[in-house]
């Protein structure tokens, strides 16, 4: 089993390979904050041309965070807070450094870039077609509307919930029934006590205000 350390140093050079091995261009999905770990970058920008970034409401990453990893709504709470958390290093899973939730977001939405597309994942939920139409433009896609429908039906809760069912999804965590849960905003209002929604609000106030998340009666 590699070191953090070690894995840190040849994450910039495992990217760098895996546009080498590919002649179009490359699609990852990462939960890396933008910045560095062990003096190296979690993200190699000599071969990346731009990134898509998803924010979501804290108050509902929580109840997400406690289902995925097996924690208390107050132990999530506790890992969203902390600046060097990082997920497990184990047979199963490269470790990705997250940070913070505010730390996460500040760090690839502070400086507005033409390479960085910021959705949040409620009006993704609400108006998925805007939402898909602004991924489009950004990718420099023609605009197709039979193709965008098809993306938006196929990339559905609905649908990705049913092909789990049929086919399992790697990504489901060891601690959860599936790893599409409940696809759903809002869903902090049955799960969170006052109390929680208070200590949520005053660890990342600055950045729920930048996206709209605080709740109107804080």
């Amino acid at each position: 089993e590699m070191s953090l350390a070690e894995i840190m140093a040849l994450r910039p050079r495992v990217q760098q390979d895996m546009t080498r091995a590919f002649p179009d261009s490359v699609f990852v999905k990462t939960h890396n904050f933008l910045g560095e770990s062990h003096g190296h970058p979690l993200v190699n920008f000599r071969v990346t041309a731009g990134a898509i970034y998803i924010v979501r409401n804290p108050l509902d990453v929580t109840v997400s965070a406690a289902d995925h990893f097996g924690l208390s709504i107050d132990a999530a709470i506790d890992f969203m807070a902390k600046e060097g958390a990082t997920t497990g290093n184990d047979s199963r899973n490269v470790p990705e450094v997250l940070g913070s939730w505010s730390t996460h977001v500040r760090s690839w939405t502070q400086q507005p870039h033409p390479g960085l597309l910021v959705l949040r994942y409620e009006d993704m939920l609400a108006k998925p077609r805007a939402a898909f139409a602004q991924v489009t433009d950004f990718l420099r896609l023609p605009r197709d509307k039979a193709r965008l429908d098809k993306a938006i039906r196929f990339s559905s809760f609905k649908e990705l919930s049913t092909q789990e069912e049929t086919g399992g999804f790697n990504e489901r965590s060891v601690n959860s029934k599936s790893f599409f849960r409940a696809g759903k905003r809002d869903q902090w209002r049955d799960a969170l006590t006052p109390a929680q929604i208070q200590r949520i609000t005053s660890l990342h106030r600055e950045q729920m205000t930048r996206f709209n998340y605080v709740p109107a009666d804080l």
